[in-house]
């Protein structure tokens, strides 16, 4: 009787995925309203990207609780937004005539660094305060890298569990079938 219940939804604000996203929403935040032209297109296409990262784990983890498919979809879109997010930094890069950081460099495995052992906003914030845009974007281009793995890892997770224990629906299913005596 108890699959008749909904299983409890993921708590979106302990997922390192949630938490690391959070951080790359505010530094774009922070960057688009410092470093790029007011009515600038970008600016919005860049904001929206990052909050589409952010707010579509929240969606998914509470349409976990009905359907494992929506989850699965809606942790996907905010992999995508990310991955658009992503060039825009760094066409930033490459138009300004800025470098981008490459693995094996000082900066880029300092950061790599940074990122995979601290995913409080506010930390990040007060370093990207003191930078100047290309370090940011540099810096946000390996969060989103980092993002994106984490992403992957839970659609990885959430594929598997689907698999062998079906949503909520098939589960319903499975039940009113048993039910039937099919």
């Amino acid at each position: 009787m108890n699959e008749l219940i909904p299983r409890q939804g993921t708590n979106y604000k302990k997922l390192l995925s949630y938490q690391k996203t959070d951080v790359i929403f505010q530094i774009t935040y922070y960057f688009c309203n410092h470093y790029l032209q007011k009515g600038d297109r970008t600016v919005d296409q860049m904001i929206q990207a990052a909050r589409s990262g952010k707010q579509n784990i929240i969606e998914g983890c509470a349409a976990s609780v009905t359907s494992a498919k929506t989850e699965i979809k809606l942790i996907n879109v905010a992999k995508a937004s990310l991955q658009e997010l992503l060039e825009d930094y760094e066409d930033y890069l490459k138009t300004r005539g800025h470098g981008q950081w490459l693995p094996g460099s000082v900066e880029f495995e300092a950061m790599r660094k940074l990122g995979a052992t601290h995913n409080d906003a506010e930390y990040f914030m007060n370093i990207v305060s003191t930078r100047p845009a290309e370090t940011i974007a540099n810096m946000a281009i390996i969060l989103i890298h980092q993002a994106d793995y984490l992403l992957y890892r839970q659609l990885q997770r959430l594929s598997e569990a689907f698999i062998n224990t079906g949503g909520f629906s098939e589960r319903m299913t499975r039940l009113r079938k048993d039910h039937r005596g099919y």
